[in-house]
């Protein structure tokens, strides 16, 4: 491990060297986190200095704040004080403890499919735009979902494969729900134990706002363990047809702990850990299996387009149209406001004339404007180099306003350009995020990996 300055800059240069294109994801990421803290300041700043009349400023600060800023910090601060070994806790995607892991399975993925269907639960939709709108109107209006998505968790720098799910009365905002990881090749739980599957399993019971982010989530039962026994009563109940099955218990496989999750809810568990043993249940019947490749077929569709990528390339969008709002302002300002203009005055001064100034200020903004609409596209087509692109534009962008705002460009053109660098650091945010980089970059890559694994797990 490099102990001198000079060997820890010769070990970071080697880092950059090797996968330049993840350093750069990672210096986005930072310069994101630090535009979103400003974008918050300025928001604050407009709302006590210019009255009642901007009070509606305060959403958008909370929008930032809570949605943006807080998750970016929790996440550089949990690379510093979270291990990065198992420790029977999942962990949120901004790095904070999430719910603890409170049960083990021998078995394959279809094993797990099996057991879990005829026990009478319902495989959860991916995360995507649509599931989310049916998951919000079906809360707000107590409506029936009950293949209603889960947030994702992390366990072993992978979030879960699948989550399985029971609604409770008809309401989406209280279900039974549990997750599952595959254990890595050669992996043992501390102690010795095999296991295959590793799963997590919690009880929600409304929907609130999140202790650490503010951010509105599912707030969980406290008792973990009456979840935990749950399951397991639903898989060994005699009228579930999972024959063959066997539980063992690993009594105070960690210390009983009072503590919260990563939503700030209070757990407690009494720290055992059951392995379920799913290896001599009987096959899947036609019907389960048709219902198996169907759930299948249906999440690696929902999968194609992260519900980040879309809201990344909505914001691109949406900045090309502030952008056509800020060339009609430049449009209709006259040729004395645009002398007063900082960035002008120092052009007037070398002989440039203000027609010139004008047309070199359009024809830039338009190509600006076209070059986020070109990047929208190759984004979706999956190119990276279109996602670094669009990233390397947004952060100009910022810069841009940034140095507008501080050489003190006249008010009105840092109120009409506010909005579309709002815009540009949301697009910084989402396209810098791994799951944007994972799409344009390793998608097809890692979808193979996955593959290969549920293969190689289904063959036992």
């Amino acid at each position: 491990m490099p102990r001198t300055l000079s060997e820890r800059a010769h070990a970071a240069v080697e880092v950059v060297h090797e996968n330049p294109v993840r350093f750069a994801d990672h210096v986005f990421f930072v310069v994101g986190t630090v535009a979103s803290g400003w974008l918050a300041f300025l928001l604050v700043h407009q709302l006590l200095t210019a009255g009642w009349r901007h009070l509606w400023a305060f959403v958008p600060f909370w929008v930032i704040v809570t949605y943006l800023l807080l998750p970016r910090l929790h996440r550089l601060l949990t690379l510093v004080y979270v291990p990065n070994y198992f420790i029977g806790r999942s962990r949120t995607r901004e790095g904070l403890l999430g719910d603890p892991v409170n049960l083990g399975l021998r078995g394959t993925e279809e094993q797990i499919h099996t057991a879990m269907l005829r026990a009478g639960w319902h495989r959860a939709d991916e995360v995507n735009l649509e599931s989310s709108r049916r998951m919000i109107v079906s809360t707000l209006l107590r409506r029936s979902y009950p293949d209603a998505p889960v947030s994702p968790l992390f366990l072993f720098g992978r979030r879960q494969n699948f989550t399985y799910q029971q609604e409770v009365e008809g309401n989406p905002a209280k279900r039974h729900h549990v997750r599952f990881w595959p254990c890595p090749a050669g992996w043992r739980l501390p102690g010795g134990k095999k296991v295959d599957w590793l799963a997590a399993g919690t009880y929600d019971t409304a929907v609130g706002l999140s202790h650490f982010t503010l951010q509105v989530t599912h707030r969980i039962d406290a008792d973990i363990d009456a979840e935990r026994d749950h399951i397991l009563g639903t898989l060994t109940a005699p009228g579930a047809g999972n024959q063959g099955i066997a539980v063992k218990h690993l009594l105070n496989f960690s210390t009983g702990y009072h503590h919260r999750n990563g939503g700030g809810d209070e757990i407690r568990t009494d720290g055992d850990l059951p392995i379920v043993d799913l290896r001599a249940t009987p096959p899947p019947s036609p019907d389960i299996v048709e219902e198996v490749e169907a759930d299948d077929a249906d999440n690696h569709q929902r999968r194609a387009i992260p519900l980040t990528v879309a809201f990344g390339m909505l914001m691109m969008l949406l900045r090309v149209v502030t952008g056509i709002v800020g060339l009609a302002w430049l449009a209709q300002l006259t040729p004395a406001q645009l002398i007063d203009l900082p960035v002008v005055t120092p052009l007037t001064q070398i002989g440039v004339t203000i027609d010139s100034v004008v047309v070199a200020v359009r024809v830039c903004l338009m190509a600006y404007l076209l070059a986020y609409l070109v990047l929208a596209f190759f984004v979706y087509r999956r190119a990276n180099w279109a996602r670094t692109a669009t990233l390397l534009l947004g952060a100009f962008g910022v810069l841009t306003y940034a140095v507008l705002w501080i050489i003190g460009a006249p008010e009105a053109a840092l109120t009409s350009q506010l909005l579309g660098t709002s815009v540009e650091i949301l697009v910084l945010l989402a396209l810098s995020s791994e799951t944007a980089r994972v799409f344009t970059r390793g998608q097809a890559r890692e979808g193979e990996a996955d593959l290969k694994e549920r293969r190689a797990l289904s063959r036992g």
